[in-house]
C-alpha cells in the first residue's frame, strides 16, 4: 500500500496544526506523505505538480539549457497556489502542502548562473507573494544514495537523467537552509530507514509524534520497526 492509510485522527481534538508544509529533496517522499497526512487529518492538499512543467525534462538532461525557464515556471506555479490558498478562509480550511514557497529561492541558487539569477530576482521582487506561514514544517532528510535509489524505483521518466552531482548540491542546500530555519515549528525527520509510504507502523509513529509538537525545533530519528 503506497497511499491512503486507514489511520484517522480527529485533528481538532488533538490540536493538529492547521497548515502543515512538508519539504525535502527530490525523491524523499514529500507528496506521498502530504497526501497521507491529509487523508488522516481530513485536510485538503496543496501540491506541486512538477509534471505540468514543460521544461523539466529538458532541464534534467541539460540543466544549463533550461534552468531559467524551469525555475520561472515553478515560481509562477507556486505563487498561483499560494494566491489560491489566500483566497480561502484559513480558519475553515486546513491544508497539507508538499512545498514551502521559501524553497523556490533554494532551487534558484542551485540551478541558475549569475545573469539568470539577476533576472529571477527581478521577477520575484515584482511579484506579490503573501504566503501564510505554516503552523508546522516537516523536513524529510535522507542521504543522496537513498534519494537516487528511490528516484530510480519510482520510475518517473523525466527524473532518470538527474545527475548525482545536482542532487548532492540540492541536498546540501536544503540541509543548510533548515539548519537556520526558525520561521515555524520544525520537525526534521530522518527518512533514510523509514518507509512512510507503505509501512503503516512507521507512518503511525510519525503521526503520533506530530500531535505532540507545539513549538520549536524537533528531531525525529526513531529506531524503525519491521
Amino acid at each position: 500500500m503506497t497511499q491512503g492509510f486507514d489511520l484517522q485522527v480527529d485533528a481538532q481534538a488533538n490540536n493538529i496544526p492547521q497548515f502543515i508544509a512538508i519539504e525535502g529533496a527530490i525523491g524523499v517522499g514529500k507528496s506521498t506523505l502530504a497526501k497521507n497526512l491529509a487523508n488522516t487529518f481530513g485536510y485538503r492538499t496543496l501540491l506541486e505538480k512538477s509534471e505540468e512543467n514543460p521544461f523539466l525534462e529538458r532541464f534534467y538532461k541539460n540543466p544549463k539549457s533550461a534552468a531559467l525557464s524551469t525555475q520561472l515556471f515553478f515560481l509562477f506555479q507556486r505563487a498561483q497556489k499560494i494566491q489560491d490558498l489566500r483566497q480561502e478562509d484559513l480558519f475553515d480550511s486546513r491544508h497539507v502542502a508538499d512545498f514551502l514557497i521559501d524553497k523556490d529561492k533554494l532551487f534558484a541558487q542551485v540551478t541558475l548562473d549569475d545573469d539568470e539569477m539577476n533576472i529571477y530576482r527581478q521577477v520575484y521582487d515584482k511579484m506579490t507573494i503573501d504566503a501564510p506561514q505554516p503552523d508546522l514544517v516537516i523536513y524529510l532528510q535522507a542521504p543522496n544514495q537513498i534519494l537516487l535509489d528511490r528516484i530510480r524505483q519510482r520510475g518517473i521518466a523525466s527524473e532518470q537523467s538527474i545527475a548525482p552531482s545536482y542532487l548532492t548540491e540540492l541536498n546540501d542546500t536544503y540541509m543548510e537552509f533548515f539548519h537556520f530555519y526558525d520561521s515555524a515549528p520544525l520537525v526534521i525527520v530522518n527518512a533514510a530507514e523509514l518507509d512512510l509510504a507503505s509501512n503503516s507502523e512507521h507512518y503511525r509513529q510519525l503521526v503520533d509524534f506530530i500531535s505532540t509538537i507545539k513549538s520549536g525545533r524537533h528531531y525525529y530519528n526513531p529506531t524503525p520497526t519491521l
